[in-house]
């Protein structure tokens, strides 16, 4: 590389771009004396100056990195899923208040999100009416946040990872992703690992000698788990993670959809399940 080859490359160069685009963006074929050729071209005072602007555009670098990052859709599932569970379980929590606080004050108050749906339509009577009919609109409230950011979810999570919503469902996508902590970090686990994302606990007890390894975790939920025979859960498990983690990979590195996964899945869980029917019927034969 010639020294002007050199200069060219160097993060300081050149006018069309930031310092910290440059550093972001791009490259060198080879090493050289860049503090030396900073203060030759101008930019830095002297050795020590140059390693001050490096340190500053490279904090400024990192920091538009986490930016970017953070805005990524993936994320913005991630911060969706984890905002609809706390809406809905504090939603939850308080319905069982505000329904043994509205039962002492209306004899017909029902219970649950729907009877504080009831009470909130109330026009209240006294101080007393007043707060347990506003604490009921605040129950109604999150409740319809957890509802719109489901639907958010159920319209984001395809075009972020088609094929991982397309096998696990949109909702379970995004929790999956969540659980990682993105896509990118979910497509780089294996199998295995995304098995049992969400049975952490379970699964820490077991290596600690107090209990059996869990078969599954948050992907219990799919009908293709849950709604196969205990016995077999396990290989349904095993199959479900193994077409999920593939898809998580696509979605990330190429983003196209591929329908084939679907049908692949669909095979391999009509292979478990006929074990049940094949066992009904050696049974009947005994």
């Amino acid at each position: 590389m010639t020294t002007d080859d050199a200069e060219s490359t160097a993060w300081f160069a050149g006018d069309d771009e930031s310092p910290v685009d440059r550093i972001r963006e791009g490259s060198a074929d080879a090493p050289a004396d860049w503090p030396a050729q900073a203060v030759e071209a101008g930019f830095a005072a002297d050795e020590d100056d140059y390693y001050e602007r490096l340190r500053e555009a490279t904090v400024e670098a990192a920091r538009a990195a986490v930016d970017e990052r953070e805005r990524a859709d993936d994320r913005q599932l991630l911060h969706a899923v984890r905002a609809m569970d706390d809406a809905d379980r504090v939603a939850n929590e308080l319905a069982e208040r505000a329904s043994e606080w509205a039962g002492t004050l209306f004899p017909d108050a029902g219970t649950g999100v729907e009877g504080c749906r009831a009470v909130a339509a109330r026009d209240p009577e006294g101080p007393a009416e007043e707060r347990v009919v506003s604490l009921a609109r605040r129950v109604v409230d999150l409740d319809d946040e957890s509802d719109e950011l489901e639907a958010f979810i159920e319209s984001r999570a395809p075009v972020v990872a088609p094929n991982l919503s397309a096998l696990a469902g949109p909702v379970l996508a995004a929790r999956l992703i969540s659980l990682a902590g993105g896509l990118e970090t979910l497509a780089k686990k294996p199998s295995g690992t995304l098995q049992v994302l969400g049975a952490e606990d379970a699964l820490f007890a077991h290596l600690r000698g107090h209990g059996s390894s869990p078969k599954h975790g948050v992907i219990y939920t799919h009908e293709y788990v849950r709604g196969t025979r205990p016995e077999d859960r396990g290989s349904a498990s095993r199959a479900l993670a193994g077409k999920l983690t593939i898809a998580a990979r696509i979605d990330h590195y190429s983003g196209d959809y591929r329908p084939e996964l679907e049908a692949e899945l669909e095979e391999r869980m009509r292979t478990i399940r006929a074990r049940a029917d094949d066992d009904e019927g050696g049974a009947d034969d005994a």
